[in-house]
């Protein structure tokens, strides 16, 4: 019982280390099929293993203190500065979540524009009246009623230019290279729409 016993771990033994060795011979490692191979351990095989090992470790080194630098988390910051005698004026973007100002619309915009804007609901009726303040929502509910109220024709154009906000108002101090700019030194180049918030201008 003992000799069978012996003979079935040899074998098992045998069967694992044949398996590792076709695992080295198919496997596309550098160097692995000359590790482990069927024959006993040559100098060459021993070459391998310590060249092997050697660059394995190298690797893990190299890994090891590329990780490091990385949670070290260094920081570099390079400025390049180039002096300019003459510079143009730069375009300049105004963005206001307000797009348009309520002091500047009348009856007649509310009734066209009151549920694109959020203040009344699909019956022209303040819309949340709760929310807003007790001055503002005064002023909204004189415009807000339309009884006997007969609507005007409507332009969007027209209406943004004229409730839209005004460099005049926006502008305090200016000054480029020394001088100093007013308000009828821009153009506005691009007006904003309904779905956007910004009104580009230009000197």
């Amino acid at each position: 019982m003992t000799a069978l016993k012996g003979d079935s771990e040899d074998k098992i033994e045998n069967v694992r280390s044949s398996n590792l060795q076709e695992f080295a011979n198919s496997s596309t490692l550098h160097g692995m099929r000359y590790i482990f191979i069927y024959r006993h351990m040559t100098f060459r095989c021993f070459l391998w293993t310590v060249l092997f090992l050697s660059s394995l470790s190298l690797l893990l080194l190299a890994c090891k203190d590329r990780m490091t630098y990385y949670f070290e988390f260094h920081h570099i910051t390079k400025l390049d500065e180039v002096a300019a005698p003459n510079l143009t004026f730069p375009m300049i973007t105004f963005c206001n979540l307000n797009k348009f100002r309520f002091s500047k619309i009348t009856k007649n915009d509310l009734y066209h524009t009151g549920k694109l804007l959020a203040l009344l609901n699909e019956k022209h009726q303040i819309k949340k009246p709760q929310l807003g303040e007790s001055a503002v929502l005064a002023a909204l509910k004189e415009k807000a009623n339309f009884k006997n109220f007969k609507p005007k024709q409507f332009d969007m154009t027209e209406f943004h230019d004229r409730t839209g906000h005004d460099i005049n108002d926006m502008l305090l101090q200016c000054t480029f290279q020394g001088q100093e700019c007013f308000p009828y030194n821009f153009t506005t180049v691009s007006y904003c729409t309904v779905h956007a918030d910004f009104i580009s201008i230009f000197l």
